[in-house]
């Protein structure tokens, strides 16, 4: 224990700037896979074979190990002279992003009572303006929970990202392993771990920030 405290208190900058390193590469891809997934959720509702397929595709997505898929974004993103560092590793994580994100969205803005639609109908309410003011409110906890789960899911993925020079907190538990260090493995796992965490309960709270007041209760 008493190692571990000396290696963070000596290397506190280094720490903090991989972590920020880490942050800034899953903040970027996770934002841009809400930007499209949210949309694309949103989208598909309104055909159920589009929407099978996508979530189809999705699904095979997630299932590729990080490794290969960071490995098969190397010789696409060469051909634009980006095929190691920052790009190929965020392309892979908003990839990996899309499925909670969509399918969380799907299903929240299918699940949604049809007495409320007809209501909004009723009310003299466009489609535009029923998913502005009803749909997508009401769908909110389900989305949040839908990028939540994707943020936590890749803030462990992002370590992989080392193995192509994107940075990040990895490369501490990358020189643990390399080195036989148990100290470095131990801290940069811990360091993960914690970031996971807190990011897991700041996105809780921004989810009842969003959240309608009637529906605050059915949050976990």
């Amino acid at each position: 224990m008493e190692e571990i405290l000396q290696y963070v208190t000596t290397n506190y900058p280094t720490i903090a700037r991989l972590t920020i390193e880490h942050l800034y590469l899953v903040s970027v891809s996770v934002g841009a896979a809400i930007l499209s997934g949210v949309p694309i959720g949103i989208l598909i509702t309104k055909d159920k074979q589009l929407a099978d397929a996508v979530l189809y595709v999705a699904s095979v997505i997630i299932t590729i190990p990080s490794v290969a898929m960071f490995g098969l974004m190397i010789p696409l993103l060469s051909l634009v002279d980006r095929g190691i560092g920052f790009w190929p590793a965020a392309i892979a994580i908003f990839l990996y992003s899309q499925l909670p994100i969509i399918r969380n969205t799907y299903t929240a803005i299918n699940n949604i009572d049809p007495a409320l639609r007809e209501a909004a109908k009723g009310m003299g309410m466009s489609d535009w303006q029923r998913l502005a003011r009803v749909e997508i409110p009401l769908a909110v906890p389900v989305i949040m929970a839908g990028v939540r789960m994707a943020v936590v899911m890749n803030i462990a993925v992002a370590t992989i990202a080392v193995y192509i020079g994107a940075g990040g907190l990895g490369t501490i538990i990358n020189e643990g392993i390399t080195g036989t260090n148990s100290v470095k493995l131990i801290v940069g796992a811990v360091a993960v771990s914690l970031l996971a965490v807190i990011a897991d309960y700041l996105f809780l709270f921004i989810q009842k920030l969003l959240t309608p007041k009637g529906l605050s209760g059915a949050l976990p």
